[in-house]
């Protein structure tokens, strides 16, 4: 199946993606492990947003701040798995779309994107942004090449994600 035909097959119409203006990312085909979490995930990023990643952390601890990985790299095929459980449990793929970016079109491919919590409370949810870390992260991910993709209200039309930096340097 190629590319619009996966779209389609999700109900994803070529005007839904042009409407938003979203951008085609490829895959990233080389990646490296920067961590694995305590259940054996590995989470992979591209080598210079692997590094950045590194060295932010390290600032980051040495600040006393944690800075937990819950996402990082994912595959167009993963992409396709969540977007299926999400219709499968009977979300409307115009709501999915304001969560989760159409398979190709997220920065999670590029090997370049995190998704970061500080505790098991804030995992993928607004309150993250009430935390030390996000307060760190707004100060210092810049330093580090990462800006926040989804602020409220961005041009994208996604959620607000307070815990989705990308790597841009």
């Amino acid at each position: 199946m190629n590319h619009s035909e996966t779209l389609q097959s999700l109900g994803i119409t070529e005007a839904m993606i042009q409407s938003r203006g979203l951008f085609r990312y490829d895959e990233a085909t080389t990646l490296e492990v920067v961590e694995t979490n305590s259940e054996g995930r590995e989470f992979m990023l591209a080598p210079a947003a692997a590094s950045a990643w590194r060295m932010m952390k390290v600032a980051a601890t040495a600040d006393g701040i944690p800075l937990d990985l819950v996402s990082a790299h994912r595959s167009v095929a993963r992409q396709i798995e969540i977007i299926q459980s999400k219709l499968h449990d009977g979300m409307p793929i115009a709501e999915i779309l304001t969560l989760v970016a159409p398979p190709g079109y997220s920065e999670h491919h590029t090997g370049r994107a995190v998704d970061i919590a500080s505790c098991a409370a804030d995992v993928l949810e607004e309150i993250f942004e009430s935390t030390a870390s996000f307060a760190w992260l707004c100060e210092h991910a810049g330093e580090y090449g990462f800006t926040l993709s989804y602020p409220r209200g961005n041009a994208l039309g996604y959620a607000y994600e307070p815990w989705h930096w990308c790597f841009s340097a």
